[in-house]
């Protein structure tokens, strides 16, 4: 069964690592999905690139992402805000591997001015070489983080 894509953006800030990470993606076997940004020289908005590769996972384009900005917190929070979408800024292996296992994370958050490219690629591997364990006390986790989405969804 082939991999569904993998969906990637950044602002101008995670451009330069964007790029790398779609190719270190693309030699893992994904078909990658560039939801922007296409002109890093310009300054732009993170939460705009936050939605627009959220928007490709709940389209059902791809499965899961990896988002970037400068810090990582900034698209963290907005991508965050979409229903379905489970963000997690990660520094560190286990964290990348362990939030999809447990908590079925779909996007990884990377911040380009906090970690370097082979950090970065380490991160990538282990979030995209993870499965979600389907064990029934992180089923029922992820039920009561579904149903705090629906209680506050549309109140905002």
């Amino acid at each position: 069964m082939e991999p569904t894509p993998i969906v990637l953006a950044a602002d101008h800030a995670g451009y330069e690592l964007k790029e790398a990470m779609k190719g270190l993606v693309t030699s893992l076997g994904y078909e990658t999905i560039d939801a922007g940004t296409f002109h890093p020289e310009l300054p732009d908005d993170y939460p705009d690139w936050a939605e627009a590769l959220s928007d490709r996972i709940r389209k059902g384009d791809a499965d899961r992402g990896i988002l970037i900005c400068g810090s990582g917190v900034g698209v963290c929070v907005a991508a965050n805000k979409i229903p379905g979408i489970r963000a997690a800024i990660c520094h560190d292996s286990y964290s990348a591997r362990q939030g999809v296992e447990h908590d079925n994370m779909n996007v990884l958050v990377l911040g380009a001015r906090i970690i370097g490219h082979e950090l970065a690629a380490d991160l990538v591997r282990n979030f995209l070489g993870a499965k979600f364990s389907n064990e029934e006390r992180h089923l029922r986790r992820l039920e009561k983080v579904h149903a705090i989405e629906l209680k506050y969804e549309g109140t905002g």
